[in-house]
Protein backbone atom coordinates (compact mmCIF):
# COMPACT_ATOMS: atom_id res chain seq x y z
CA UNK A 1 0.00 0.00 0.00
CA UNK A 2 1.30 3.44 -0.68
CA UNK A 3 2.57 5.65 2.01
CA UNK A 4 -0.05 8.20 0.61
CA UNK A 5 -2.98 6.29 0.48
CA UNK A 6 -1.57 5.17 4.07
CA UNK A 7 -1.77 8.82 5.65
CA UNK A 8 -5.10 8.95 3.91
CA UNK A 9 -6.78 6.36 5.90
CA UNK A 10 -5.22 7.45 9.36
CA UNK A 11 -6.74 10.96 8.57
CA UNK A 12 -9.52 9.38 8.08
CA UNK A 13 -9.91 7.49 10.92
CA UNK A 14 -8.60 10.17 13.23
CA UNK A 15 -11.68 12.36 11.44
CA UNK A 16 -13.95 9.61 12.36
CA UNK A 17 -12.61 10.51 16.06
CA UNK A 18 -14.88 12.80 16.52
CA UNK A 19 -17.87 10.92 15.69
CA UNK A 20 -19.22 7.78 17.04
CA UNK A 21 -16.97 5.23 14.24
CA UNK A 22 -14.54 5.52 16.86
CA UNK A 23 -16.36 5.61 19.90
CA UNK A 24 -18.02 2.04 18.69
CA UNK A 25 -14.79 0.07 17.98
CA UNK A 26 -13.48 1.11 21.14
CA UNK A 27 -16.60 -0.33 23.20
CA UNK A 28 -16.83 -3.40 21.11
CA UNK A 29 -13.22 -4.05 21.91
CA UNK A 30 -13.49 -3.49 25.76
CA UNK A 31 -16.78 -5.63 25.66
CA UNK A 32 -14.75 -8.66 24.08
CA UNK A 33 -11.87 -8.07 26.96
CA UNK A 34 -8.98 -6.42 24.88
CA UNK A 35 -6.57 -3.57 26.77
CA UNK A 36 -6.34 -0.33 26.28
CA UNK A 37 -3.13 -0.98 25.18
CA UNK A 38 -4.14 -3.45 22.88
CA UNK A 39 -6.86 -1.40 21.35
CA UNK A 40 -5.27 1.72 20.54
CA UNK A 41 -2.53 -0.32 18.74
CA UNK A 42 -5.17 -2.01 16.61
CA UNK A 43 -7.70 1.57 15.96
CA UNK A 44 -4.07 3.71 15.86
CA UNK A 45 -5.36 6.00 18.34
CA UNK A 46 -4.26 7.14 22.03
CA UNK A 47 -4.60 5.21 25.45
CA UNK A 48 -6.19 8.47 26.50
CA UNK A 49 -9.07 7.79 23.60
CA UNK A 50 -9.85 5.17 24.92
CA UNK A 51 -10.18 5.90 28.64
CA UNK A 52 -12.36 8.91 27.49
CA UNK A 53 -14.66 7.37 25.31
CA UNK A 54 -14.83 4.08 28.41
CA UNK A 55 -15.77 7.15 31.14
CA UNK A 56 -17.90 8.90 28.67
CA UNK A 57 -20.21 5.77 27.53
CA UNK A 58 -20.45 4.59 31.79
CA UNK A 59 -21.53 8.79 32.23
CA UNK A 60 -24.09 8.08 29.41
CA UNK A 61 -22.51 10.60 27.42
CA UNK A 62 -22.83 8.84 24.15
CA UNK A 63 -26.25 8.10 23.91
CA UNK A 64 -27.17 11.11 21.94
CA UNK A 65 -24.60 10.72 19.67
CA UNK A 66 -25.57 6.87 19.08
CA UNK A 67 -29.21 8.25 18.42
CA UNK A 68 -27.84 10.38 15.29
CA UNK A 69 -29.05 9.02 11.62
CA UNK A 70 -26.05 7.28 9.67
CA UNK A 71 -24.37 9.56 7.10
CA UNK A 72 -25.73 8.69 3.38
CA UNK A 73 -23.57 7.49 0.76
CA UNK A 74 -20.93 5.38 -0.04
CA UNK A 75 -16.85 6.01 0.56
CA UNK A 76 -15.42 6.77 -1.94
CA UNK A 77 -11.89 5.21 -1.72
CA UNK A 78 -8.40 6.19 -3.36
CA UNK A 79 -8.38 2.60 -5.36
CA UNK A 80 -12.42 3.32 -6.51
CA UNK A 81 -11.87 6.97 -7.21
CA UNK A 82 -8.82 5.66 -9.63
CA UNK A 83 -10.61 2.97 -11.09
CA UNK A 84 -13.97 5.43 -12.11
CA UNK A 85 -10.91 8.27 -13.16
CA UNK A 86 -9.55 5.55 -15.60
CA UNK A 87 -13.19 4.97 -16.75
CA UNK A 88 -13.88 8.35 -17.42
CA UNK A 89 -11.70 8.97 -19.68
CA UNK A 90 -12.06 6.19 -21.91
CA UNK A 91 -15.33 6.17 -23.95
CA UNK A 92 -18.63 3.15 -22.73
CA UNK A 93 -17.32 1.33 -26.32
CA UNK A 94 -14.50 0.90 -25.50
CA UNK A 95 -15.65 -1.66 -22.15
CA UNK A 96 -18.05 -2.97 -24.50
CA UNK A 97 -20.84 -1.50 -23.98
CA UNK A 98 -23.43 -0.36 -26.46
CA UNK A 99 -23.01 3.80 -25.41
CA UNK A 100 -21.69 7.14 -26.60
CA UNK A 101 -21.87 8.72 -23.13
CA UNK A 102 -21.53 7.62 -19.52
CA UNK A 103 -24.55 7.53 -17.21
CA UNK A 104 -24.45 6.77 -13.68
CA UNK A 105 -26.36 3.64 -13.90
CA UNK A 106 -23.83 2.62 -16.70
CA UNK A 107 -20.60 3.47 -14.25
CA UNK A 108 -22.42 1.77 -11.95
CA UNK A 109 -22.89 -1.49 -13.76
CA UNK A 110 -19.07 -1.23 -14.99
CA UNK A 111 -17.88 -0.43 -11.57
CA UNK A 112 -19.78 -3.67 -10.37
CA UNK A 113 -18.12 -5.87 -13.05
CA UNK A 114 -14.33 -4.33 -12.64
CA UNK A 115 -14.21 -4.45 -8.77
CA UNK A 116 -17.03 -6.51 -7.50
CA UNK A 117 -18.64 -2.81 -5.94
CA UNK A 118 -22.38 -2.45 -6.49
CA UNK A 119 -23.63 1.21 -4.98
CA UNK A 120 -26.69 3.49 -6.18
CA UNK A 121 -27.29 5.85 -9.18
CA UNK A 122 -27.00 8.69 -6.68
CA UNK A 123 -24.22 7.75 -5.12
CA UNK A 124 -22.49 7.22 -8.16
CA UNK A 125 -23.91 10.84 -9.03
CA UNK A 126 -22.29 12.23 -5.86
CA UNK A 127 -19.15 10.51 -6.70
CA UNK A 128 -19.09 12.22 -9.57
CA UNK A 129 -19.47 15.75 -8.49
CA UNK A 130 -16.63 14.68 -5.97
CA UNK A 131 -14.00 14.32 -8.42
CA UNK A 132 -15.04 17.76 -10.23
CA UNK A 133 -17.87 15.91 -13.32
CA UNK A 134 -20.86 18.11 -14.62
CA UNK A 135 -23.11 16.78 -17.21
CA UNK A 136 -23.40 19.25 -19.74
CA UNK A 137 -23.64 19.81 -23.47
CA UNK A 138 -20.61 19.52 -25.71
CA UNK A 139 -19.25 21.94 -27.94
CA UNK A 140 -18.67 21.30 -32.16
CA UNK A 141 -15.51 22.84 -32.73
CA UNK A 142 -13.82 22.56 -36.20
CA UNK A 143 -10.90 21.11 -37.07
CA UNK A 144 -7.48 23.13 -36.98
CA UNK A 145 -4.97 21.70 -38.50
CA UNK A 146 -3.81 24.37 -40.98
CA UNK A 147 0.32 23.88 -41.62
CA UNK A 148 0.93 27.43 -41.92
CA UNK A 149 -1.29 27.90 -39.35
CA UNK A 150 1.17 30.01 -37.35
CA UNK A 151 2.66 32.08 -40.14
CA UNK A 152 -0.74 33.57 -40.88
CA UNK A 153 -1.56 34.45 -37.36
CA UNK A 154 1.72 36.23 -36.75
CA UNK A 155 1.00 38.20 -40.01
CA UNK A 156 -2.17 39.23 -39.17
CA UNK A 157 -0.99 40.14 -35.67
CA UNK A 158 2.06 41.99 -37.06
CA UNK A 159 0.22 43.79 -39.13
CA UNK A 160 -2.46 44.85 -36.65
CA UNK A 161 0.51 45.92 -34.44
CA UNK A 162 2.59 47.48 -36.73
CA UNK A 163 -0.82 49.68 -38.72
CA UNK A 164 0.40 53.22 -39.95
CA UNK A 165 -1.57 56.56 -39.14
CA UNK A 166 -3.58 56.16 -42.65
CA UNK A 167 -3.98 52.26 -42.13
CA UNK A 168 -6.68 50.10 -41.21
CA UNK A 169 -7.04 46.76 -40.81
CA UNK A 170 -10.97 44.73 -40.35
CA UNK A 171 -12.07 41.12 -39.96
CA UNK A 172 -14.60 40.29 -42.23
CA UNK A 173 -17.37 37.23 -42.67
CA UNK A 174 -20.74 36.37 -43.27
CA UNK A 175 -23.55 35.82 -41.38
CA UNK A 176 -26.81 33.02 -42.20
CA UNK A 177 -30.31 35.11 -40.95
CA UNK A 178 -32.98 32.44 -40.77
CA UNK A 179 -36.49 32.89 -40.11
CA UNK A 180 -36.50 29.48 -38.53
CA UNK A 181 -35.93 30.88 -35.07
CA UNK A 182 -32.85 29.78 -33.20
CA UNK A 183 -33.97 28.04 -29.64
CA UNK A 184 -32.50 28.90 -26.40
CA UNK A 185 -32.86 29.16 -22.80
CA UNK A 186 -35.06 31.85 -21.21
CA UNK A 187 -37.03 32.41 -17.95
CA UNK A 188 -40.38 30.35 -18.16
CA UNK A 189 -42.71 29.48 -14.91
CA UNK A 190 -42.73 26.40 -13.41
CA UNK A 191 -44.31 23.68 -15.26
CA UNK A 192 -44.70 25.84 -18.60
CA UNK A 193 -42.73 25.94 -21.75
CA UNK A 194 -42.50 28.87 -23.86
CA UNK A 195 -43.78 27.85 -28.03
CA UNK A 196 -42.05 29.10 -30.75
CA UNK A 197 -44.33 29.11 -34.16
CA UNK A 198 -42.21 27.50 -36.82
CA UNK A 199 -42.46 29.24 -40.29
CA UNK A 200 -43.84 26.63 -42.25
CA UNK A 201 -40.99 26.97 -44.87
CA UNK A 202 -37.34 28.40 -43.36
CA UNK A 203 -36.43 31.67 -45.85
CA UNK A 204 -32.72 32.97 -45.23
CA UNK A 205 -30.98 36.25 -45.90
CA UNK A 206 -27.53 36.76 -46.04
CA UNK A 207 -25.08 39.63 -44.03
CA UNK A 208 -21.50 40.63 -44.69
CA UNK A 209 -19.78 42.30 -41.77
CA UNK A 210 -16.20 43.93 -41.30
CA UNK A 211 -14.77 44.98 -37.72
CA UNK A 212 -12.39 47.26 -37.28
CA UNK A 213 -10.66 46.32 -33.71
CA UNK A 214 -9.22 49.18 -32.95
CA UNK A 215 -12.59 51.67 -32.98
CA UNK A 216 -15.19 48.91 -32.46
CA UNK A 217 -16.94 50.32 -35.80
CA UNK A 218 -18.79 47.01 -37.82
CA UNK A 219 -19.72 47.91 -41.17
CA UNK A 220 -22.11 45.47 -42.73
CA UNK A 221 -24.58 45.14 -45.87
CA UNK A 222 -26.93 42.62 -46.68
CA UNK A 223 -28.06 40.38 -49.39
CA UNK A 224 -30.77 37.69 -50.78
CA UNK A 225 -28.11 35.38 -51.94
CA UNK A 226 -24.15 34.59 -50.32
CA UNK A 227 -22.46 35.12 -53.20
CA UNK A 228 -18.99 36.73 -53.93
CA UNK A 229 -21.40 39.79 -55.02
CA UNK A 230 -21.87 40.04 -51.78
CA UNK A 231 -18.83 40.37 -50.43
CA UNK A 232 -17.67 42.37 -53.70
CA UNK A 233 -20.41 44.86 -52.02
CA UNK A 234 -18.85 45.07 -48.70
CA UNK A 235 -15.52 45.96 -50.42
CA UNK A 236 -17.15 48.46 -52.14
CA UNK A 237 -18.83 49.82 -49.02
CA UNK A 238 -15.59 49.59 -47.21
CA UNK A 239 -13.89 52.03 -50.37
CA UNK A 240 -16.16 54.11 -49.87
CA UNK A 241 -16.30 54.53 -46.10
CA UNK A 242 -12.43 55.11 -46.43
CA UNK A 243 -11.61 56.80 -48.81
CA UNK A 244 -7.93 56.85 -50.24
CA UNK A 245 -7.38 60.16 -49.14
CA UNK A 246 -7.18 59.37 -45.85
CA UNK A 247 -6.43 55.67 -45.69
CA UNK A 248 -3.93 54.30 -48.28
CA UNK A 249 -3.93 50.61 -46.82
CA UNK A 250 -6.82 48.53 -45.96
CA UNK A 251 -6.43 45.29 -45.32
CA UNK A 252 -9.35 42.70 -45.07
CA UNK A 253 -8.99 39.75 -42.54
CA UNK A 254 -11.34 36.63 -43.65
CA UNK A 255 -11.76 32.86 -43.72
CA UNK A 256 -11.31 30.46 -46.73
CA UNK A 257 -14.84 30.26 -47.67
CA UNK A 258 -15.06 30.10 -51.58
CA UNK A 259 -16.39 33.78 -52.48
CA UNK A 260 -13.11 35.48 -51.04
CA UNK A 261 -11.04 33.65 -53.45
CA UNK A 262 -12.92 34.10 -56.58
CA UNK A 263 -11.89 35.63 -59.60
CA UNK A 264 -13.87 38.25 -59.26
CA UNK A 265 -13.01 39.30 -56.31
CA UNK A 266 -9.55 38.90 -57.11
CA UNK A 267 -10.01 41.20 -60.19
CA UNK A 268 -11.57 43.22 -57.88
CA UNK A 269 -8.45 44.09 -55.68
CA UNK A 270 -6.38 44.39 -58.24
CA UNK A 271 -8.76 47.15 -59.39
CA UNK A 272 -7.82 48.82 -56.02
CA UNK A 273 -4.43 47.96 -54.74
CA UNK A 274 -4.75 49.36 -51.20
CA UNK A 275 -6.53 47.07 -50.71
CA UNK A 276 -5.17 43.42 -49.47
CA UNK A 277 -7.00 40.25 -48.40
CA UNK A 278 -5.26 38.00 -45.55
CA UNK A 279 -6.81 34.73 -44.57
CA UNK A 280 -7.16 33.10 -42.14
CA UNK A 281 -6.23 29.32 -40.99
CA UNK A 282 -8.37 27.05 -42.21
CA UNK A 283 -11.10 26.06 -39.32
CA UNK A 284 -10.23 28.70 -37.16
CA UNK A 285 -13.16 30.52 -36.38
CA UNK A 286 -12.03 31.66 -32.80
CA UNK A 287 -8.89 33.75 -34.46
CA UNK A 288 -11.81 36.03 -35.82
CA UNK A 289 -13.22 38.57 -33.34
CA UNK A 290 -16.52 39.73 -36.01
CA UNK A 291 -17.32 36.13 -34.55
CA UNK A 292 -18.47 37.21 -31.83
CA UNK A 293 -20.30 40.01 -32.88
CA UNK A 294 -22.17 37.60 -34.83
CA UNK A 295 -23.13 35.03 -31.54
CA UNK A 296 -23.91 38.88 -30.47
CA UNK A 297 -26.70 39.11 -32.59
CA UNK A 298 -28.13 35.59 -32.65
CA UNK A 299 -28.77 36.45 -28.51
CA UNK A 300 -30.41 39.50 -29.48
CA UNK A 301 -32.14 39.06 -32.50
CA UNK A 302 -32.52 36.24 -33.90
CA UNK A 303 -32.91 33.41 -30.63
CA UNK A 304 -36.53 32.91 -29.76
CA UNK A 305 -37.57 35.49 -31.76
CA UNK A 306 -41.29 35.68 -32.67
CA UNK A 307 -41.00 37.54 -36.01
CA UNK A 308 -42.92 36.10 -38.71
CA UNK A 309 -42.00 38.03 -41.75
CA UNK A 310 -37.82 38.15 -42.38
CA UNK A 311 -37.61 41.26 -43.29
CA UNK A 312 -38.82 42.44 -40.06
CA UNK A 313 -36.27 39.84 -38.51
CA UNK A 314 -33.17 41.55 -40.91
CA UNK A 315 -34.32 45.28 -39.75
CA UNK A 316 -33.91 44.18 -36.00
CA UNK A 317 -30.19 42.89 -36.82
CA UNK A 318 -29.59 46.05 -38.87
CA UNK A 319 -31.00 48.04 -35.89
CA UNK A 320 -28.96 45.85 -33.44
CA UNK A 321 -25.69 46.81 -35.52
CA UNK A 322 -26.28 50.92 -34.95
CA UNK A 323 -27.99 50.84 -31.70
CA UNK A 324 -25.90 48.02 -29.60
CA UNK A 325 -22.44 48.80 -30.63
CA UNK A 326 -19.02 49.80 -30.77
CA UNK A 327 -17.86 46.43 -30.75
CA UNK A 328 -14.70 46.05 -28.90
CA UNK A 329 -13.03 42.46 -28.58
CA UNK A 330 -9.74 41.82 -27.56
CA UNK A 331 -7.79 39.40 -30.21
CA UNK A 332 -8.00 35.60 -29.56
CA UNK A 333 -5.31 33.87 -27.12
CA UNK A 334 -4.56 32.41 -30.34
CA UNK A 335 -2.75 35.02 -31.43
CA UNK A 336 -0.27 35.35 -28.59
CA UNK A 337 1.36 31.71 -28.10
CA UNK A 338 5.03 31.55 -27.69
CA UNK A 339 5.26 29.92 -31.48
CA UNK A 340 3.29 32.78 -33.13
CA UNK A 341 5.16 35.42 -31.10
CA UNK A 342 8.56 34.29 -32.01
CA UNK A 343 7.45 34.47 -35.63
CA UNK A 344 6.22 37.76 -34.94
CA UNK A 345 9.35 39.03 -33.66
CA UNK A 346 11.29 37.97 -36.83
CA UNK A 347 8.91 39.58 -38.75
CA UNK A 348 9.22 43.04 -37.24
CA UNK A 349 13.64 42.70 -37.56
CA UNK A 350 12.69 41.95 -41.58
CA UNK A 351 11.24 45.20 -41.59
CA UNK A 352 13.96 47.00 -39.70
CA UNK A 353 16.36 45.59 -41.94
CA UNK A 354 14.09 46.77 -45.15
CA UNK A 355 14.13 49.96 -44.32
CA UNK A 356 17.38 50.20 -42.76
CA UNK A 357 18.67 49.23 -46.37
Amino acid sequence: MPPQEQDWMLAELRHARYGSLLAMHVLLLCAAGRTPTEIATFLFCSRTSVYRIVSAYQAHLLDSRFDQPRPQGGWLSPSVRRSLIAMLQKVPTAYGWCRTRWSCATLVAQLTLQRGIAVSASTMRRWLHALGWVWKRAQLVARDDDPQRIEKLARIRHTLETLRKRAVLLFADELDIHLLPKVGSQGMPTGETLKLVTPGQNQTHYLAGALEPRTGRLVHCTSTHKTNALFRALLDRLDWLYPPAQFTTVSVVVDNYGIHKAKAVERWVAAHPRFELLFLPTYCPQANPIERAFGDVHDKCTRNHHRTRLADLVWDVERHFVTNGPWHYQLSHLYYTPEVTAVVERLSQQQQFQQAA
